[in-house]
This record gives structure tokens, sequence and C-alpha cells, in this order.
């Protein structure tokens, strides 16, 4: 179970949630927190204060005033209107994690929402009433507003949801598992869509994928270090000590680990003083990427847990705040960042593989067979790395530095955070199998090395992978050999395979909670 309180949701939690379904609940002291904010909602209707989005309308519109009786209206008419999305269906995991950071965002106490619609939320959650949800419609400035509203439709008994792997009416969803629907009142729309959190929530399932990757990567770069009889000595603690960037030092000290008992770099080539920088440099290339995902952790965590609508109800005070907590700047510059460093390991892996095939650089039979000229080995699996790796330099560009200004210019510039987000994404996706080609061929180049034996991380990720692909000896299909190895570099089973050898891969932060505190 998590409970949820506004303040102290992690990122493992998330996934936990998105990923395995784990319920949710709302911790008590919320609720007096959330109720007193709206009822300052409804105190400041009565005194017919001047509120955005409940007696104006929205947008370029903010200057029109609406009624009191029309403003229980305009609020089903903001989630209409703002459903304005399209492209690919987003996957379950996503749409749990946007709903899962939508009501810990309102259980804070500050977005006038009534507890009983962060309860129906919950509900939702719980008995897996998933809105559909399309993907492409957000700026990501007012927040994710469109995706949001595609989910909101269903909270309000409208739209169209996923129940019991049948897409319905989002009414039919909610009544068949037995969850209220709410009717919208003051304030509840913009608190419904007006936010981060569709690629928040993609973030945070990413800092996860990401780190695996990460993880992988250092295997990867030990077993062809391994297998190419690299200089150890590159890594060596003393060295790095004198240039201590935190991710540096620890990749370092992974390698190490994972080739430790290793019979192969135990007898080095007598006149190889130092290897080329895509080896001897591994440390100083992967490293940068724990400390980029340490930053970006960090700004995942604050925005989960921040107020992030427009405007925010400050009970304790009686007043209420207009300002721009929605604009995702912070996370789109974060997942822009983290593009870079994850590109770079898939560059980094890409020429690792052309070492190992190449036998001018290896030592080791030309494309890691015999019979060359009748077999061609693992020449064209090369092809798919570079052709991949390629392809992520493209999605490293950075959407974060874009803008384009919409709502009659009343909203100029926005972050283009969900195109961060994807892009990101992307180069994930790629990267799974341009590392599960680097295992293939480090596994094929280690059984060259026979009888000598590789170091024990290393040996432990040789044997996952025979597991499911094994030794090329005559040409064949390779599609299957990569989708088996893409496979268990994505679900993390050389990761646990190989920590279950050596214990847990070191990270450069602990997984613990960094907090947004509002000063109450």
């Amino acid at each position: 179970m998590v409970v949820l309180d506004g303040e102290h949701l992690t990122i493992e939690q998330v996934n936990e949630v998105a990923q395995n379904g784990v319920q949710v609940s709302i911790v008590e002291e919320a609720r007096s927190k959330v109720d007193a904010s709206h009822r300052l909602v409804l105190q400041l209707v009565d005194e017919g204060r001047i509120l955005y989005g409940i007696t104006t309308g929205i947008g370029e519109f903010a200057k029109v005033r609406i009624t009191r009786e029309q403003s229980e209206d305009l609020q089903k008419r903001i989630i209409r209107s703002h459903a304005a999305c399209t492209g690919d269906i987003l996957s379950p995991e996503i749409v749990r994690a946007m709903m899962l950071l939508r009501i810990n965002v309102m259980a804070k106490g500050y977005s006038g929402a009534r507890y009983s619609t962060l309860q129906t939320i919950a509900d939702m959650l719980n008995k897996n009433v998933i809105p559909l949800v399309y993907e492409k419609g957000s700026l990501g400035a007012s927040g994710d507003l469109s995706p949001l509203a595609m989910l909101a439709l269903v909270v309000i008994g409208e739209g169209e949801a996923f129940y019991q792997g049948m897409r319905m009416h989002g009414r039919e969803a909610m009544e068949l598992a037995g969850v209220s629907i709410v009717e919208p009142t003051y304030k509840e729309a913009l608190a419904l869509i007006n936010g981060t959190q569709l690629f928040t929530g993609m973030a945070a399932l990413m800092c996860v994928d990401a780190e695996n990757l990460i993880k992988t990567a250092q295997i990867a770069s030990a077993m062809t270090i391994d297998a190419l009889k690299g200089v150890v000595k590159a890594f060596d603690p003393r060295l790095h000590v004198l240039r201590p960037f935190p991710g540096q030092k620890t990749v370092a000290a992974n390698i190490l680990r994972l080739i430790e008992g290793s019979e192969i770099t135990a007898n080095p080539i007598h006149d190889k003083v130092q290897d080329s920088y895509s080896l001897r440099c591994a440390a100083q290339i992967i490293g940068p990427a724990l400390d980029a995902l340490k930053y970006v952790r960090e700004q995942v965590t604050i925005e989960m847990n921040s107020a992030a609508d427009n405007p925010l109800f400050l009970a304790e005070d009686g007043e209420f705040l207009t300002g721009g907590n929605f604009h995702g700047q912070s996370v789109a510059a974060a997942l822009d960042f983290m593009a870079i460093p994850m590109t770079t390991i898939c560059c980094l892996s890409e020429r690792h593989t052309n070492r190992l095939l190449n036998p001018a650089l290896s030592g080791l039979p030309d494309f890691l067979t015999n019979g060359k000229g009748l077999n061609s080995g693992l020449m064209v699996a090369q092809y798919t790395a570079a052709a991949l790796a390629s392809e992520n330099k493209v999605f490293a560009h950075p959407a974060s530095i874009d803008s384009i200004p919409v709502s009659a210019d009343q909203e100029d510039f926005v972050s283009m955070g969900p195109t961060a987000a994807y892009k990101l994404r992307n180069i994930l996706k790629n990267a799974a199998p341009i590392l599960a080609i680097q295992l293939i061929c480090a596994a094929q180049a280690l059984d060259f090395r026979a009888p000598l034996k590789p170091g024990r991380g290393t040996q432990a990720a040789y044997n996952k992978i025979r597991e499911v692909v094994s030794h090329l000896e005559d040409d064949r299909a390779l599609y299957p050999d990569i989708d088996a190895v893409t496979e268990l570099v994505r679900n993390g089973d050389i990761v646990k395979a190989v920590e279950n050898e050596i214990g847990p891969i070191e990270v450069t932060w602990q997984k613990e909670q960094i907090c947004c505190h509002l000063s109450r």
C-alpha cells in the first residue's frame, strides 16, 4: 500500500503503483487540508471575488466574467473543451502514474478540490479503471491540459476507459467498477487538468528504466574489457580519486568488481601500455550518466510533491495566489539533460561492439566467427546498433529550448516537456537492443578466450545470456538472439543475475525521498 500525503511520494512508489498495481490510500491528515482549501474557494465565491477559472474564463478568456450560476457549468465545459489530444493511446502504466501524481498534488490541500474527488481517482486506481488518453497534445506549460482533460472526462462519467481489458464509455467503466462519478464544482476542472503529471509521471518511470540501463552498460563494458584483455589499471581507485566526480568514481569501482577474478585480464597483452579511449575511459564516459540521473531524480521528486496548478488556495492565510507553478520547464530541462548521457552510453556501446568485431582491434576472429567468408558472424548486428545509436543522436536534440505561443499569446512561452519525455523514451527504447548487441558480441568473444575464465560479475552476465542465446557456430538469423537479450536487458534480468553474484552495482545516490515542503 502506498499512502499519499502530497509530500513524500518517491519515484520507486510511482513505479510500484504504475507497473505493479500496488494499491493506494490517502493519509487521513490530508482530508482536513483539502476540505479547508475547498471551503476557502466557497467563501471567496460568496464574497464575489474574481477567481481565475471559477468566476472568469480561462487562457485568453480570463478577462471574461462568469456568473456564479454559470460557474459550475463552466467546470464541465473546461474539461470537455480541453480534451483535444491525438496520437497513440498512452500505456496503462503512464496513465496510472498520471492519476497517482494528480492525487498526490491535490492531497497537499492547495488545489481547492473536494476530498471526495481525490478519493474517486484513488478508487479508479485501486479498481484499475484506466482512462483512455492519447499521447499528443500537451505543450507542458499550463501543464498537460489536454491529456489530463481526457483523464478527467472519465472522472466525471464521460470519455472512454479500459476496464477488465475492455474499452468502453467512461460512465460504464465507473459503474461496473463501483466508483462514484464526480459532479465537478468550483475550481475542480483546473484542479484536475492543470499540472505536469503526464511528463512527470513518464519521467518517474524512466528514471527506473535509465538506472537499469546504466547498470547494464557497466556490465557490458566490463565484459568487453574482459574479452579484449583490457588494461585494468585504468580503473584503479587511486586514479579516480584524483578527479573525484561521483559517477566516474562509482563506475570505475563497479567495473573492477565486475571483472574481479578474471583469468583473462590477469594474462594481459604484454606490449600494450594502455587501451583506446572507449575502453580506458569507460568510467569517465558512463559516470556522467549516473550524475545526471541523480539530478533528474531530484527534479522529478520535487515536482511530484509540489502544488502545481493555478490558482492555489492557502486556507491558513484565507487567500489565494495566481501564478505559474504548472509550468514544466524544470522537468523538461532535466529530461533533455538526461537524453545526452543516455545517448552517449549508446554511442559508447556501439564503439565497444565495433572493437569486439574488428580483428585488427580485438585480436579475435573476424566478426567473432570461424569460417570467415562463408560465415558473416555478428557483422550485421553492428549495423543495427549503429542505426539505433545514430537515431538517438537526433532524439538528443533538446525540446525545452523550443516554444510556440498559444491562446492568443496569453500562453506565450511553453516548456515542451512532453516532447522531451517522448524523446527520452525513444532513446531508452533504443538503448536496450544496442546494449543487447554488445552483450551478445561480448559473450561470443569470451568463448574465444576459453579456457581462461572471465571475472565473477562478467561470468554471471555471460551465463544469463547463454540461457537464451547459444554460441554462434554457423550463421543463423540474428534477430531472435537480439530480441531475447533485449528482453533480458529491459526486464532487468542481466542486472539481477550479476547483483546476485557480486552484490549491488552501486549508484551515486541513496534512495531516500527528496521532499518539497511549503512553509506553513
